[in-house]
């Protein structure tokens, strides 16, 4: 699509525009969900780095860590069961994305 793009004599960005990001419309909004829930569950980098700062740096991760810490268990569980449910959602997201825009007569 590109090659015929350019001997149709259309620009880089005019090929950016018509061609590359509607091919790539897909796996770009796959990426944009995927990349929030892993950020969502991120937990050794920011306790490492960032530590348990309350107020600050509290995910849902770290506070999940804070409660099964201090035999919170119940706290816990609601927090995995969140972390759970908003993982499913964005799965859905994605399925249902990916099932709206799916590019006709292109194999996969």
């Amino acid at each position: 699509p590109l090659e015929v793009a350019a001997t149709l004599r259309a620009g880089p960005l005019d090929r950016l525009v018509s061609v590359v990001l509607p091919l790539s419309r897909q796996g770009l909004l796959t990426a944009a969900v995927l990349s929030f829930a892993h950020t969502l569950g991120e937990f050794g980098v920011l306790l490492m780095i960032g530590g348990g700062i309350p107020g600050q740096t509290q995910v849902a991760s770290i506070a999940i860590y804070s409660h099964v810490e201090a035999m919170d268990y119940a706290a816990a569980h609601r927090l995995s069961l969140l972390l759970i449910v908003t993982a499913f959602v964005m799965l859905v997201c994605i399925y249902a994305l990916n099932k709206r825009f799916k590019i006709v007569g292109v194999a996969p």
